[in-house]
């Protein structure tokens, strides 16, 4: 037979590359700006357009490249990070494995204008689908300006796999924080579409985080800081009341890269035990830094896997550290009792001295001075009080009390008559209330209630789903509701980010019932919600509906409307494991089958099943 393994052409090898390299325009930003960061830049720009679909551009002040080695950079393995097979644990740098601009070339057309502080001129290198159009000498700035434009250009199968330009846009700034907050020595800045979003100076790294996710971050954070022998560990926890329910602002990162990894996540949530409510996830940013021959950063195209030597006492350190900090600044509660925490001695202040504490006393202060006078003065004081108070005669005291004792009785006795009679007019007879009762409620999770043809059994949260639901989509639509004012307003704070997205689904929330009197860029404040939207469930509503935007995947047919509606839904419908009265019960399944659609909950998923009389009794055979 004829040979029919081949190698494979660079062009195609470079796509298949690029399929684990380039998932979404994120990835190009990820690559592109560590590149930046392992060439010692200080200052480093990203541009995007149309969230990374048409452009993303980084353009840095590092050290630059020749014109040799800005060609050869985009062919595949060829790198500057690492020279034998040993280096692969001694990294350093962010890139080693040389792939991620030849998988770029291949699928994008990308634009490269790079110089090195010594040379009078640079490089500029354009490159369409792996292939170099030109390479021409041309005037630039020290370091490296990159562009990637128009990326799956060649392959319209991928490019109709990317989502909205809004949820690649919060996959972009997601990478932006991971590389940001690893790195907060290095200025960055952020535009899309001509508009800044972040500016983010040189700055140490409490002030990096406040300036990506707002001011009202300073006060949440929590020290930790911890250095062995095995693991050295610095950065913050968030504290327990300000804990999310979603995990937004959960950052590891070892030496210096991000990573995940649910080993040590658990760590940090078994040192937070007791202390977050239930359904909530603490924010923690805490950088590790480990010997790098005890990790193995290469089992995953993306490096945000990372496999530890010795991960069981990385985990004990990690959860002994956090828990340390959380009671150093007395977040944890202690067993003792009657300890009182403003006595205890300040965390800083236990290796200082003790000194003897100044008195200042009145020498010429004197108590027995006028002591006579002070006395007689007071006991005819007391003799005059005594004797105003004094009766004429004793069984004057008595007078009037009988007749008063006995109109208030009669009083009292008139209205509890009354009562009485009240009480027996509406429960007559206690079987009849029995009788009315046409539902019943099983395991605090199902309704169950009679029908001609049998049984009908209600999973109430899912059905309560369906009526919100409806409700609201029927109050977004119209454009008719009903506000509640608070006497109070509610003020809550919210990171850049959700600021933008609460401002694009602003108007759709006023028609809900919102009322905002300001928004800021780190600052709502609501003077008016929705009747049937408590005001203590405000902020559980809008972190639901950011994260759930934020983490949408929608199609074609995208509604904003129908997403804030199910996400409105899904935060304010009666949850498993609640109680309901018995006309909450008859409530909820009248409305459900008012509904237009009561079969389905808003995610597709089943509200109610009918078991008849006949299936009954086959099950009595």
């Amino acid at each position: 037979m004829a040979d029919i393994i081949q190698l494979l052409p660079d062009h195609v090898a470079n796509q298949i590359a690029a399929g684990e390299v380039v998932q979404r325009p994120a990835s190009v930003v990820k690559e592109l700006l560590e590149n930046a960061i392992d060439a010692q830049a200080t200052s480093i720009k990203l541009l995007i357009k149309e969230a990374g679909k048409t452009l993303v551009q980084v353009i840095d002040n590092g050290s630059g490249m020749s014109a040799t080695d800005a060609r050869l950079s985009f062919e595949r393995h060829a790198t500057s990070k690492i020279r034998s097979a040993d280096d692969l644990f001694q990294l350093h740098t962010k890139g080693f494995r040389g792939e991620a601009l030849a998988s770029i070339a291949a699928i994008a057309h990308v634009e490269l204008k790079t110089k090195q502080e010594d040379d009078e001129v640079g490089t500029n290198l354009i490159i369409e689908g792996s292939e170099i159009v030109s390479q021409e000498i041309v005037v630039t700035p020290k370091g490296t300006s990159i562009a990637v434009k128009n990326l799956f250009f060649n392959i319209p199968a991928r490019r109709n796999f990317l989502k909205s330009n809004q949820v690649e846009l919060r996959h972009i700034i997601d990478e932006f924080h991971r590389v940001t907050l690893a790195h907060p020595g290095i200025q960055f800045m952020m535009y899309h579409n001509g508009n800044e979003l972040f500016n983010l100076p040189e700055s140490n790294y409490r002030q990096r985080i406040v300036n990506i996710f707002g001011n009202k971050t300073n006060e949440k954070l929590v020290p930790v800081n911890e250095d062995t022998e095995v693991l050295k560990i610095s950065g913050f926890v968030g504290k327990p009341e300000y804990a999310k329910k979603t995990r937004g602002e959960q950052f590891f990162f070892v030496n210096d890269r991000f990573i995940k990894n649910a080993y040590l996540n658990h760590a940090i949530n078994s040192a937070f035990d007791g202390l977050l409510k239930d359904g909530t996830h603490a924010s923690y940013f805490l950088n590790l830094t480990v010997d790098p021959q005890t990790i193995d950063i290469n089992i995953h195209p993306t490096k945000t896997e990372i496999k530890f030597d010795d991960e069981h006492t990385l985990y004990a350190i990690l959860r002994a550290s956090v828990k340390h900090s959380l009671g150093q600044f007395n977040i944890a509660p202690v067993l003792d009792f009657d300890r009182d925490a403003q006595l205890d001695t300040p965390y800083n202040y236990k290796d200082k001295g003790v000194s003897t504490p100044q008195i200042e006393v009145d020498r010429d202060f004197n108590p027995f001075q006028e002591q006579n006078n002070f006395k007689e003065q007071r006991s005819s004081k007391q003799t005059t009080a005594f004797k105003k108070q004094t009766p004429s005669s004793w069984d004057s005291l008595y007078v009037g009390l009988e007749s008063k004792g006995t109109q208030s009785q009669q009083e009292f006795m008139s209205v509890q008559f009354e009562t009485e009679e009240k009480t027996a007019s509406i429960f007559n007879d206690d079987k009849a209330v029995e009788n009315s009762k046409s539902t019943y409620q099983l395991h605090n999770k199902y309704i169950v209630s009679t029908i001609k043809s049998g049984m009908l059994v209600l999973d109430q949260h899912r059905s309560h789903q369906r009526v919100l639901y409806e409700d609201f989509l029927q109050h977004i639509t119209v454009k008719e509701s009903v506000s509640q004012q608070l006497l109070f307003p509610i003020e809550l704070h919210f990171s850049t980010q959700e600021i933008d997205i609460i401002n694009q689904v602003k108007e759709d929330l006023e028609h809900t019932g919102f009322v905002f009197s300001n928004v800021t860029k780190e600052r709502v404040e609501i003077s008016g919600v929705p009747v049937s939207v408590p005001a203590s469930e405000v902020s559980v509503v809008l972190e639901q509906l950011i994260s759930d935007i934020e983490n949408e995947v929608p199609d074609s047919h995208f509604s904003s409307a129908d997403l804030l509606a199910k996400s409105m839904a899904k935060s304010l419908a009666v949850k498993t494991g609640q109680t309901l009265t018995v006309p909450e019960q008859e409530h909820l399944v009248n409305s459900l089958f008012g509904c237009k659609e009561p079969n389905m909950s808003p995610f597709n998923k089943t509200t109610f099943i009918t078991l008849s009389v006949d299936e009954l009794d086959k099950k009595f055979v």
